[in-house]
C-alpha cells in the first residue's frame, strides 16, 4: 500500500528513553502508521528531514485491556519506529529545550 510521506510518520516520541537513545546512539523514535513498512519509513525520514538512514527497527504493540468498574475496553494499538541516522547527521528540532 502506497502512503504519502506525511501519512507514514505520525509524530515523534519525546520520552526519557528516546532522548537517551538520541544522545548516545543517534537513534530517533517515531510513532508511525501501523501499515507502514520499514522501507517506507526510511524513505519518509530521508525526504522529510534530509538525513541518511542507517537502519530502521519497528515495534508493534498489542491493544491493552483497560477496566473502569464493570466496563472494559481496549487501548489503541500503535507502531513505533527506531530510526538510526548515519553518524554525524542530526534531525533539527529534537534537541532538548
Amino acid at each position: 500500500m502506497k502512503l504519502a510521506n506525511s501519512a507514514v510518520i505520525l509524530w515523534p516520541a519525546f520520552t526519557e528513553k528516546s532522548e537517551r537513545l538520541r544522545a548516545e546512539a543517534n537513534i530517533y523514535v517515531f510513532f508511525v502508521n501501523p501499515k507502514a513498512t520499514k522501507s517506507q519509513i526510511e524513505q519518509s525520514v530521508t525526504e522529510l528531514f534530509g538525513v541518511k538512514v542507517e537502519s530502521v527497527k519497528t515495534v508493534n504493540t498489542k491493544p491493552k485491556l483497560k477496566r473502569r468498574g464493570a466496563h472494559a475496553g481496549f487501548r489503541s494499538r500503535y507502531k513505533k519506529a527506531y530510526v538510526k541516522v548515519v553518524k554525524g547527521e542530526t534531525i533539527q528540532g529534537f534537541e532538548a529545550a
